[in-house]
């Protein structure tokens, strides 16, 4: 396995690797901090490609002014390490310098990707402004270097994995976007990389997301179908002292609108706020319905 910094670098790489004619690559983008959850994406991308890429890159155009960017858990080492052991080709590891001119540190602008406002300004992206510019951006840019035959998302991130298709097919992107579980502990809790910062006491409290949807679940499969009464049982869940609700909503699957009655494939989902070392900690998770 090769870990590797610079665009130009990797694109040599892939080209030399690609001279054996009809070899197809795949990518798992991340930003690192790599759990169980990164691990079944990469699992998946190494056994359906001859080539597997991950890259390992925080990146700053999707942060806001006041969310964690500084502190966010950078683990190069580590990562790269399971990387290897799952039979990863390349590792990229490029710098915010590697990525972004000095335009972009001067004046804090740069090219951007924008997905239409409807939906953005939703869910994750209403409380997040700017932030899935930022994601559509470096996944473009991942996108363009790679020259990928097929990228890999976790259903975590719900609404980033809708956005991405759709950004995929508006601007023609020749490659496959691939879906994957959510990865869970054996208690229920999403896998996520923002769990490092939760105390004993705190990850209790977040149980209560992933419960909130489970029994939402388990009422919906009773024939319950409307929005409201899901929306209701699950806040329920989230009443907590200790335990912020950003948002609870339902959503069809195919256009990520609100929907008041079940008669279609939908998906409820959650972003919640949980106290930890005096700070708050952003969890999203979600479930099919």
């Amino acid at each position: 396995m090769k870990i590797i910094h610079k665009p130009n670098d990797l694109r040599s790489e892939i080209e030399k690797l690609k001279n054996t004619k009809g070899l197809s690559v795949g990518l798992v983008p991340t930003m690192g901090a790599l759990h169980d959850g990164h691990l079944s994406l990469i699992k998946k991308c190494v056994k359906e490609n001859d080539i597997a890429i991950v890259s390992d890159f925080v990146n700053p155009t999707q942060f806001g002014p006041n969310e964690d960017y500084a502190k966010y858990p950078r683990t190069l080492e580590k990562d790269s390490a399971l990387c290897s052991e799952a039979g990863v080709d390349i590792v990229f590891a490029p710098a915010p310098e590697d990525i972004y001119d000095e335009y972009y540190f001067k004046h804090k602008e740069t090219t951007l990707i924008c997905p239409p406002y409807d939906v953005v300004n939703k869910l994750c992206g209403k409380s997040r402004p700017g932030h899935f510019d930022g994601v559509c951006t470096i996944v473009g840019k991942l996108f363009n270097i790679t020259k990928c035959n097929r990228a890999y998302f976790g259903k975590k991130d719900a609404q980033q994995l809708f956005i991405i298709k759709k950004m995929v097919k508006d601007l023609y992107f020749d490659l496959e976007i691939i879906g994957c579980p959510i990865v869970r502990e054996e208690d229920g809790l999403a896998l996520s990389s923002r769990n490092t910062y939760l105390t004993a006491e705190s990850r209790n409290l977040a149980l209560n997301i992933s419960q909130a949807l489970f029994k939402a679940k388990e009422l919906f499969d009773k024939g319950i179908k409307e929005a409201d009464t899901l929306i209701d049982t699950a806040l329920s869940y989230l009443e907590k002292p200790g335990l912020e609700a950003e948002y609870v909503e339902i959503v069809a699957q195919e256009n990520f609108e609100k929907i008041d009655t079940l008669n279609k494939k939908a998906v409820m989902l959650i972003a919640a706020k949980v106290d930890s070392h005096e700070a708050k900690i952003r969890l999203i998770d979600n479930i099919e319905l």
